[in-house]
């Protein structure tokens, strides 16, 4: 079969020829009749294809080509469905050396080919080398040393064992019932990745929230999956790791789909499982965004922290919501990106700032940075410290906040405190959060300051 090789070819055709020959050459080739693809939020994906297979008695040989280029091979897995009991794995290789113009010649050293050259010049000889920009063969006529950039077409007898034109996986089987089985073939990949993507609207007065959600699905894993059945995986699933680098991929081609319903969530096992309802095609260098769920509107707060220690007299402005059922939400959120806009008078939308969403289970608060208050400034100085014996000591701080505004606010001033501490006296209440941190809800009116101090004694 592959005598089709002997006629002169253009060196950028040879890939195109061997892949023909080789699939002319090559028994049991089949389309997938079912495809399921499982992304997890790691750059890792399960691939799981059931195809149809005509096997012959004792043993036979099984090639599959539509592998990803980044599959790990170790994680592959092949059954027969029609008779389990009565295939047996003999043998499984991965091969992944895949054909080009320069390992044909390295294969050909010492060989006979022959090269075309610009008009009608030609030569045959044994190949000597083919190491840079230089061929060099042993003719009838002596030695030539020939410019590969001068070489138009390359003729070889055949194609050396070992090369394949696509990374393929190949089982020696044993097969006590021979015919049609139809056989499950499974693997795990990187190259596909999945995140979700909010967008939060809010209203005039910042009461209100409009939330949608999208999950990016980015394939980059060397293969296209067609009519798959698409389940993403929420949750922080854990692997066994190696240390590698991986390539850095720029998707080419972004495909949204916009059903509001698409997406089908449950628990499973500790993480959350979505399901896309009806079958997709992941392209291999693509970015497929598909809904998440209907948009939801949800009761808003707005939420200032100031934090002194930072140094910037800047005021922290969040917005919060409650991930419940009452505010048209109560699923499990999957972590990624929220986009906040609100509409000006005009009605078009302004950014306002963005921030991550962590996996957030229903009935739990989200809350979500904005940016800095612009209105608000915050001071924070030390007014006294003083030792009290070998191992304690005293401090007092001031904080002042100024509010700007056109309305009153209310503002958390978070102190980091050492251990050992003790507050002697404080102008304000203050909550307990952790073991060393304690914050000061306060109230500043419009166009007014408030000052808030205490004194904290250290002993070790």
């Amino acid at each position: 079969m592959h005598e089709i090789m002997s006629a002169l070819l253009p060196a950028r055709l040879l890939s195109r020829a061997f892949f023909l020959a080789t699939c002319l050459s090559t028994a049991g080739f089949t389309q997938a009749q079912q495809t399921a693809v499982t992304v997890y939020n790691d750059n890792l994906a399960l691939v799981r294809e059931v195809r149809t297979f005509s096997l012959k008695k004792g043993e036979s040989e099984v090639r599959y080509r539509d592998v990803a280029a980044q599959i790990d091979p170790t994680s592959v897995f092949f059954a027969s469905l029609t008779a389990p009991e009565k295939v047996t794995i003999l043998e499984q290789n991965y091969e992944y050396d895949l054909v080009n113009s320069a390992k044909i010649l390295h294969k050909y050293i010492d060989r006979s080919i022959t090269l075309q050259l610009a008009g009608e010049t030609s030569y045959s000889g044994k190949l000597l080398s083919a190491v840079g920009g230089d061929v060099i063969l042993q003719t009838d006529d002596g030695l030539k040393v020939i410019s590969r950039k001068s070489v138009e077409n390359l003729s070889f007898p055949s194609l050396p064992e070992g090369f394949v034109t696509r990374p393929t996986l190949v089982w020696k089987l044993d097969c006590s019932q021979p015919g049609s089985h139809a056989t499950e073939i499974g693997y795990l990949t990187t190259g596909i990745n999945w995140h979700a993507e909010y967008i939060g609207v809010s209203n005039h007065d910042d009461s209100r929230l409009e939330l949608s959600a999208w999950v990016s699905i980015e394939n980059n894993s060397g293969a296209a999956y067609h009519d798959a059945k698409l389940k993403l995986v929420a949750g922080d699933v854990h692997r066994a790791r190696l240390e590698v680098r991986r390539k850095v991929f720029q998707p080419q081609v972004m495909e949204m789909a916009t059903r509001p319903d698409a997406m089908q969530e449950k628990a499973f096992f500790e993480y959350h499982l979505y399901t896309l309802q009806r079958p997709a095609t992941l392209a291999n260098s693509q970015i497929k965004q598909i809904s998440l769920f209907s948009p939801a509107h949800v009761a808003l707060r707005k939420k200032y922290l100031f934090r002194g220690d930072t140094g910037t007299g800047k005021v922290r402005v969040s917005l919060a919501f409650e991930n419940s059922k009452k505010d048209d939400l109560g699923l499990p959120l999957p972590q990624g990106k929220i986009r906040l806009y609100k509409r000006d008078d005009d009605k078009s939308l302004v950014f306002i700032g963005e921030d991550f969403v962590k996996h957030t289970p229903k009935d739990e608060e989200v809350r979500v940075s904005a940016g800095n208050a612009f209105d608000i400034v915050g001071e924070r100085r030390q007014t006294e410290r003083r030792s009290i014996g070998k191992s304690s000591w005293e401090e007092s701080w001031e904080i002042k906040l100024r509010n700007h505004k056109e309305e009153a606010i209310q503002v958390v001033i978070e102190e980091g405190l050492n251990t050992g501490w003790e507050i002697l006296r404080n102008s304000h209440d203050y909550n307990r959060k952790d073991a060393q941190t304690i914050e000061f809800p306060v109230s500043v009116a419009k166009d007014a300051e408030t000052v808030v101090t205490y004194t904290v004694r250290y002993s070790r």
